[in-house]
């Protein structure tokens, strides 16, 4: 189910408690917003689940989350190492100068001179700021500060330009 309509928003990492609920990494900002979809689709290897989330909340710094069908802890514990997927349409849409980490993955990123350099393979959240990881002849870290490296984005292009040295 590599298909772009399909978003990984995080991973089934353990079981909470004798009640069958399930603990949660979650890929979300803040972490807590996967709670906001009330449906999951779980993907392990070739499997696919599709499962309700009947409530969650936060503790600790994981999200606990009980999902219709996971009744006692052994349910739960079949789902360890799922990924949870959403529809990339219930994503709430973004500002016309946001992107989602999503629709950056995978662009190619060139220098205002014209100058290649790979292509964008994840991006990092540092605290400060957000930061491209760019493959290409080598691997760079780019900050994503629109205005200062961030020229422009062209999701349609595919194509993000860059003010950066490619010597650096």
């Amino acid at each position: 189910m590599d298909d772009p309509q399909y978003l990984t928003i995080g991973k089934i990492s353990g079981v909470f408690g004798i009640k069958g609920a399930v603990k949660v990494f979650s890929y979300t900002d803040p972490r807590e917003n996967i709670l906001n979809y009330p449906v999951w689709i779980l993907r392990k290897h070739a499997e696919i689940k599709v499962v309700n989330v009947l409530g969650g909340q936060a503790q600790g710094k994981t999200i606990v989350a009980t999902l219709a069908g996971t009744i006692d802890p052994n349910k739960a514990a079949e789902l360890n190492g799922w990924e949870i997927l959403i529809e990339r349409s219930q994503l709430p849409p973004v500002a016309a100068d946001e992107y989602y980490w999503a629709d950056l993955e995978g662009l190619s990123v060139v220098t205002t001179l014209g100058v290649p350099l790979g292509i964008v393979d994840y991006l990092l959240d540092t605290g400060a700021n957000d930061v491209l990881v760019v493959k290409g002849d080598r691997e760079r870290l780019i900050p994503f500060l629109k205005e200062q490296t961030i020229h422009s984005v062209d999701l349609d292009k595919k194509l993000i330009v860059v003010d950066w040295d490619p010597d650096f």
